[in-house]
């Protein structure tokens, strides 16, 4: 994460000094990017339906819930039945293994859009063979943390779609090989998030405009997450649930620096 943030503070200088966004830099394509929401394990399933409502009043275009064992089928299938028509996945965040491969393949009959991680987050080749028995796409999220983990998978075809985050595959050059990876195999990507601040999510607004991100991504609103952001104009949700790609030089957004420095716990300059 060091690295990305390092390396993203790079990307904005060289776009900055070309004139260019960053996602022109980058090669992106899109002007806008289809946003989807995460939900967490709430308290009761009624609360899970009345969040999945808000969320889609806000015009989210995906809604993702999280299971853990215990919360899983009969959750999803309650959703489901709720909520027939929506694009709808499952984040698992590597609470199974393959003794519960009975009960992930139940999961076939919900129409998901993918299940993502339901496997350790560390394994390929377990994915490989839980891919075999499912017909729902897996996708790979803690797993793929370099583009040589990403070849791997895709190679033993041990899940259907990759979910990049550049903060976790050590930046945007690293985002955007993969990227090209998967485009290469036919595999779609999506961008999670890291409940990153502005600066973090215009980095991930531009990577999401290259031409392989096409499922909507974690990049939710600003306000999803903070009463304020540090960069103007904040992140904000369109009615059709997209999020305009920056077209400025650079991230495209200005960096709040009194907001910044009022949080800022420590700070070091290195001279060159």
């Amino acid at each position: 994460m060091a690295k990305a943030g390092l390396e993203a503070a790079i990307w904005d200088l060289e776009a900055q000094q070309a004139g260019v966004s960053v996602a022109s830099l980058l090669g992106g394509t899109r002007k806008k990017i289809a946003s989807g929401v995460s939900i967490g394990v709430q308290d009761s399933v009624e609360e899970l339906l009345d969040t999945i409502r808000e969320r889609l009043a806000e015009g989210y275009q995906r809604i993702k819930i999280k299971i853990k064992p215990g919360w899983d089928v009969s959750v999803v299938q309650t959703v489901r039945a709720e909520f027939p028509d929506i694009s709808l996945m499952i984040d698992a965040n590597s609470a199974y293994s393959l003794h519960d491969v009975e009960m992930l393949k139940a999961l076939d009959g919900f129409g998901l859009l993918m299940i993502e991680q339901p496997l350790a987050y560390d394994d390929i080749l377990d994915h490989a063979e839980l891919q075999r028995c499912m017909d729902t796409r897996i996708c790979l999220d803690e797993s793929i943390h370099t583009v040589g983990r990403a070849r791997e998978a895709l190679a033993m075809k041990s899940c259907r779609i990759i979910n990049i985050k550049p903060a976790r595959v050590g930046g945007m050059t690293n985002a955007r090989a993969i990227h090209d990876l998967c485009q290469s195999e036919g595999v779609p990507v999506w961008c999670g998030g890291m409940l990153e601040s502005g600066i973090g999510r215009a980095h991930n607004v531009a990577i999401a405009s290259l031409p392989n991100f096409t499922l909507p991504g974690d990049i939710s609103a600003s306000d999803r997450y903070w009463e304020e952001d540090i960069v103007t104009p904040e992140f904000t949700l369109n009615s059709d649930g997209t999020m305009d790609v920056p077209n400025r030089p650079g991230i495209g957004v200005e960096v709040q620096r009194d907001r910044l420095e009022a949080l800022a716990i420590r700070k070091a300059q290195y001279p060159a």
